[in-house]
């Protein structure tokens, strides 16, 4: 597949640049492992990027780190400070500010080791879609414990990407994400003070919102390194798959969900006609008693990616814990 049409000045020889790439890294104490992340940046084989740090107030070498690789790599870095409060708002504040301009955004976690080829391999996937359309990238990814050994991958997921889908499942990692200017300016238009459950599930809700296009592959491009300091537990396993099931019972679910569209009803204008009505439904139904909740769930369309996951949806609606 050919790459989008440049949007860029050409250069002296007529040649457009490659894509302009702006990584978006959050950094809160990561010393740990974030050598390993920085290297796997610098190793891209597409490098026409810069790195944008947002550090949520470190205490430990994480700034010195960052400042060393800088030095060693001579890479385009800026570290400002974040917001504190939380990863998602850290991240949200680096893609909404105006400061930031490229072709591309690309969120980073501190922890995890990219492949070398991630950048080059997700601009290929997401280039054939027009450049005025908000458009997404994301992928599966290989689960590796402290020591960087692999344990497994997350889920492989089949079903079509799309809102109805994004109303009740994230099904990529923002550490996998790559957006294209559309996607970040109608994403920065909403702004970034905005309460959301996470900015990964954010961007899959607006994008796929706007009647944009989501690119997933199934083939997983970044190491995600488990550990005991992470924001989420292990996603691998059956035993997972029950507990993000239970997690639809017991009330989490309910408040991800009712945190999600009170951010959605901020600025419901920028969904298209027909999730506008995905939309009503949906929230229609989570007001109802049990047979119209039942009828407009099924009307809004929405479902899960997986059985196990269909089914735990389907009692949470029967329980109103959707």
């Amino acid at each position: 597949m050919s790459m989008a049409p440049c949007n860029t000045t050409k250069t002296a020889s007529g040649k457009c640049p490659s894509p302009r790439v702006a990584v978006l890294l959050c950094t809160y104490n990561g010393e740990k492992f974030l050598k390993d992340q920085l290297m796997s940046i610098d190793k891209q084989t597409h490098d026409n990027i810069s790195i944008w740090v947002s550090d949520d107030g470190s205490n430990d070498g994480t700034i010195e780190i960052i400042r060393d690789f800088q030095k060693l790599c001579g890479k385009d870095i800026t570290v400002l400070r974040g917001p504190r409060k939380g990863y998602a708002a850290n991240f949200l504040s680096l893609l909404c500010n105006s400061d930031i301009t490229a072709d591309y955004f690309s969120f980073a976690d501190q922890d995890d080791i990219w492949n070398e080829q991630k950048l080059s391999l997700a601009l290929k996937k997401i280039s054939g879609a027009n450049l005025d359309t908000p458009s997404l990238y994301c992928s599966r990814t290989a689960i590796i414990d402290e020591d960087g050994t692999q344990r497994g991958f997350s889920p492989l997921f089949s079903n079509k990407p799309c809102f109805q889908n994004a109303l009740v499942q994230s099904i990529g990692g923002g550490n996998t994400m790559l957006l294209n200017n559309a996607a970040r300016a109608l994403i920065a238009s909403i702004g970034e003070n905005v309460t959301i459950v996470s900015h990964d599930w954010w961007a899959y809700l607006v994008v796929t919102g706007a009647g944009g296009q989501v690119f997933y592959d199934p083939s997983p491009l970044v190491e995600y390194r488990q550990h005991s300091s992470n924001v989420f537990a292990s996603n691998i396993g059956f035993r997972a798959r029950l507990k993000r099931a239970a997690s639809m019972l017991n009330g989490t679910f309910h408040d991800w969900v009712s945190t999600n569209l009170s951010a959605l009803a901020i600025r419901k204008d920028f969904l298209s006609n027909d999730n506008r009505c995905v939309f009503r439904d949906f929230s229609i139904a989570r007001n109802k008693w049990l047979i119209p909740r039942l009828y407009y769930m099924k009307k809004s369309g929405i479902y899960r990616q997986t059985k196990i996951d269909n089914i735990a949806l389907l009692a949470a609606a029967f329980l109103n814990k959707i």
